[in-house]
């Protein structure tokens, strides 16, 4: 239809290797996307050309352009399939996105960043759509320089996405952000940009929890998508997390919109609503006792309204919470200062470790010297092997402090010094700002 359109993202948890039943869930998933009406799909951890190979063929019939993102070691794990002609696509990798000692964790080896694509639409002309996926690092609890690299993600991925709009595009932006609702850093994506959570706009009726919920009140009253009982990958052990407790899991995914930054010439353009959003991929796959992914995905109607007048614009400006705004979402000075605060702690720690793994790589460096110079004097031929064994490992100790200490620590820490100084210069700019009235 289009005067809608209908829009689906998901985690598809397609590690190689690691995922569990991955070629059945990704045939399930391709099965299901095909005989799905959405006109943009947006897909999370999808690693496995092939995987995503299956997914297009299967939806090429209704979903003809596509585009799988390229990026770090083995790949971004990013797509976006759509209905609509692409005019242009790009990568933006997040400077920060884990540590290379983190094997378990990964992120270091895989490109997480913010792939977009910009398509034709009949009626609203050019969209800009945004596929992204967060650092999981860090968990909801605890001091904020946890999360210093999914603060750093959120600001980067904020600042392409409020470009677009600046630049006359509608905005829709879908995945994975492992944060929750009320985390700071999707208090940056939705400030700092202006993008509407599709799920708070459907959902205003639904009052906070106040007992003990069922697993299929927190999917469909709170958009629960990950670490629900109802998904047969969560750990069977008890969740420790207030926030899994409260909703019986966690709301992790995301589809927001805005429409652009109006200027002279295009102050009445039409608008996207959402009265409609769901959380979607909740059941088994067919023939099998097996979720589809870790995540259950989330869809959302979004609705074009192309009689808006002059009237209902002054209208909508009286509401906090409207798009239509003439000037861009700004963030607090206090979620400014809480944000540099954070960095300026992350950085004093980063220049610790460091400190230490040099520490560490200075003294392997001696210790190799002196079982090499003291190898001379071994008597007993059995000892000889031992101390082969010892040399390579006290070869990759320090090579491996060496390029976390100085390679990595420095990266991190010039990383983390270009976000703060971001900041601050952003403030300034605020603080010279003429009130809005």
């Amino acid at each position: 239809m289009a005067d809608q359109i209908r829009v689906v993202s998901l985690n598809c948890w397609g590690l190689k290797y690691v995922s569990k039943d991955r070629h059945e869930r990704i045939a399930a998933i391709a099965s299901a996307l095909a005989h799905s009406d959405y006109d943009i799909i947006a897909l999370q951890e999808i690693w496995v050309e092939a995987d995503y190979n299956q997914i297009r063929q299967s939806v090429a019939p209704r979903l003809p352009y596509a585009k799988l993102f390229h990026s770090g070691a083995l790949g971004a794990g990013l797509a976006i399939l759509t209905k609509w002609p692409i005019i242009s696509t790009s990568m933006t990798p997040y400077s920060l996105t884990g540590e290379p000692t983190d094997v378990f964790g990964g992120d270091w080896f895989v490109g997480k960043g913010a792939g977009s694509m910009t398509v034709m639409h009949p009626v609203l002309g050019q969209v800009q759509l945004f596929v992204t996926h967060f650092c999981a690092k860090g968990g909801e609890e605890g001091p904020e320089y946890n999360r210093t690299y999914r603060l750093v993600n959120a600001w980067e991925f904020a600042k392409v996405t409020r470009q677009a709009a600046e630049m006359g595009r509608y905005v829709i932006a879908l995945g994975d952000f492992n944060s929750i609702p009320t985390s700071l850093q999707m208090n940056v994506v939705l400030n700092h940009t202006g993008l509407v959570d599709s799920w708070a706009a459907s959902h205003t009726h639904i009052p906070p929890p106040s007992g003990m919920l069922s697993p299929i009140e927190g999917v469909v009253n709170y958009g629960v998508t990950a670490d629900s009982p109802l998904n047969s990958y969560r750990d069977s052990a008890p969740s420790s997390s207030p926030i899994v407790r409260k909703y019986q899991g966690k709301r992790l995914d995301y589809i927001l919109f805005r429409h652009p930054i109006p200027g002279a010439t295009n102050n009445h353009l039409p608008r996207l609503t959402c009265r409609d959003s769901k959380v979607v991929f909740t059941n088994s796959i067919p023939g099998n006792s097996c979720s589809y992914s870790d995540h259950f995905g989330v869809e959302a109607t979004l609705f074009i309204d192309t009689q808006a007048d002059a009237e209902d614009d002054m209208a909508s400006l009286k509401d906090a919470s409207a798009v239509w705004s003439d000037t861009p979402s700004e963030l607090s000075s206090s979620t400014i200062t809480e944000m540099v605060g954070t960095l300026n702690i992350s950085y004093r720690m980063s220049l610790q470790r460091s400190r230490k793994e040099l520490t560490i790589f200075g003294s392997s460096i001696l210790l190799l010297i002196a079982l090499i110079i003291g190898s001379a004097w071994v008597v007993l031929p059995w000892l000889n092997p031992v101390f082969v064994l010892f040399i390579i490992y006290l070869s990759w100790l320090a090579t491996t402090k060496l390029y976390e200490g100085f390679v990595f620590g420095n990266w991190e820490r010039k990383a983390l010094q270009n976000v703060t100084e971001e900041l601050e210069l952003y403030e300034k700019a605020l603080a010279t700002q003429p009130p809005r009235y």
